[in-house]
């Protein structure tokens, strides 16, 4: 895998550049553990649905192997042990497990219904559909990203495709350089985009490095090799502050964790990049994170950093009296600490610091918990007020550039995305119909349309379409084909109806020119 110019690193260069994506499974006992984690984050959850997914899955994938020379059972197994470790339960890391069957091994989706039941059978379809979504150079980063969360009817898909989206990315190094630098790029674009929307930075911050150290490998390890280099002398300084903010920890009687923040390579580079920086200014920049147990002690140990320290006007930001779009929360601060250097400072409780790293995930694992593995009831409900509260969120932000506007998907979702039969991406208002999708296409594919084609099968015009439906419109060749004003009364589209309106003004007054060089003949 390589930089896609030319003398860009081959094969063992690459391997000794960046040998984090040629990841192995190292692990003889990787299912044990994948239990001992989800039995630890859900002690009274039924682990069998997973005992029972890993025997059908590795029976389906038999005889497979992954790019990398190994079985390719370990691709599924890695893919639910993200989620596991992210705290997702017993049903979402059996999806997992199976999420490539239906799609790879021919083993039927009602089949799986049989066995698994509705819950996981909808997960693994979802992820199947997901896998169609195809992101080429006609399609926009913005609406392939709105499709994807269209398409996706439980949260749970999404976080699905990122753990298999991550784990491939793990293993870049064994497929071809050109297929690489292609997911590479659709990675920075798409998925690290969507994690970051969903609050979870640890998979974020991985996608990011991961697809830098494809994209730009020489510099990714230039940047790595800076870091271990300087690594000794800011470890050093960080314990000093660390150890100041334990003091004020203990004169307040607060039980709290103070730990230095690691930096991410991909966002030192985009410091570099952005702001035109150079390393030693960015890599100077301490950072720190203080857990504690409550809000009221957040703002103690605030007080306290800032008697201590003098803060820098303007850089005190209160995520928790108003959070981020992803319902992130924390304090951040930017002091001058000892010997005059600049320290950020985030300060949260453990809540809130699961939030930050998990997002979403963070949810599903309480509500998991809560309800015994199952995902009904009363923790469906606190579902939906996350959900209600993400969209309180959207309403308030002004950017249209933000991604949050799709984060409503299914819950008033206000656009389907669907596929051209070549596999291109067509963005259509919710309740839009095969007459909508021919006008989005080319006016004169909407004026010709007699018929429609929806995954295969002939459907009726004024039928609604659904987010990942393939669609197919049939058209006349006649030169009087023409739309129908019966189309007006359903077409969702204010491009279809305005077109359909056009074309019949257009025949008036062709119409009335008819007629008018009809009555000249006469006279």
């Amino acid at each position: 895998m390589a930089e896609s110019v030319p003398g860009a690193p081959q094969g063992s260069t690459l391997r000794r550049l960046v040998p984090r994506i040629f990841s192995r499974s190292v692990r003889s006992d990787d299912v044990a553990h994948l239990m001992r984690v989800v039995r630890t984050n859900h002690p009274k959850s039924d682990l069998a649905v997973i005992e029972r997914a890993y025997e059908v899955a590795s029976e389906a994938h038999k005889g497979q192997k992954r790019q990398s020379g190994e079985p390719y059972i370990t691709h599924p197994v890695a893919v639910a042990q993200i989620l596991a470790d992210l705290g997702l339960g017993p049903r979402a890391i059996a999806a997992a497990l199976l999420h490539d069957t239906v799609e790879d091994t021919g083993y039927p989706l009602e089949e799986l219904r049989g066995e698994f039941g509705d819950e996981v059978a909808m997960l693994v379809d979802g992820v199947t559909k997901l896998d169609r979504v195809k992101y080429g150079e006609s399609a926009q980063a913005e609406t392939v990203r709105k499709m994807i969360v269209a398409m996706s009817k439980d949260i749970r898909v999404l976080l699905i495709k990122l753990a298999d989206r991550l784990h491939n990315a793990r293993t870049w190094g064994f497929v071809p350089a050109e297929k690489a630098t292609r997911k590479a790029t659709e990675t920075l674009e798409i998925y690290a985009p969507l994690a970051h929307r969903l609050g979870i930075q640890t998979i974020k911050a991985e996608l990011e490095d991961l697809s830098f150290a494809v994209l730009q490998p020489k510099i990714y390890a230039e940047i790595e090799s800076l870091v271990r280099q300087r690594t000794p002398q800011r470890e050093q300084y960080m314990q000093s502050v660390i150890a100041a903010v334990d003091e004020d920890l203990r004169e307040l009687r607060i039980r709290g964790r103070v730990m230095g923040r690691p930096k991410q390579l991909y966002s030192v580079y985009q410091k570099m990049i952005v702001r035109g920086r150079e390393f030693d200014d960015i890599y100077d920049l301490i950072g720190i994170r203080v857990l504690v147990g409550s809000v009221r002690d957040c703002y103690a140990v605030l007080g306290a950093i800032h008697a201590r320290w003098t803060p820098l006007p303007g850089r005190f930001k209160d995520y928790i009296a108003t959070p981020k779009f992803n319902l992130y929360q924390s304090l951040h601060t930017t002091v001058i600490g000892p010997g005059g250097r600049t320290v950020e400072i985030q300060i949260r409780t453990n809540e809130m610091h699961q939030q930050a790293e998990y997002g979403v995930a963070a949810h599903w694992k309480y509500k998991e918990r809560v309800n015994g593995g199952k995902s009904e009831g009363k923790a469906a409900d606190t579902d939906m007020a996350w959900l209600a509260h993400i969209s309180d969120w959207q309403a308030e932000t002004a950017d249209p550039g933000e991604f949050l506007d799709s984060l409503r998907y299914e819950i008033g979702a206000k656009e389907v995305y669907v596929f051209t039969p070549k596999g291109r991406v067509i963005g259509l208002p919710a309740g839009a119909t095969p007459v909508d999708f021919a006008y989005a296409v080319h006016t004169e594919v909407g004026h010709h349309t007699v018929g429609a084609r929806v995954n295969g099968r002939l459907v009726p015009l004024d039928t609604r379409l659904e987010s990942g439906e393939t669609v197919e419109v049939v058209t006349s060749k006649s030169s009087k084909a023409g739309p129908s004003r019966d189309w007006l009364a359903f077409v969702a589209s204010p491009r279809a109806r305005s077109k359909i309106k056009a074309w019949f003004s257009k025949e008036r007054r062709e119409e009335a020119v008819e007629a008018g060089k009809e009555h000249l003949a006469k006279a």
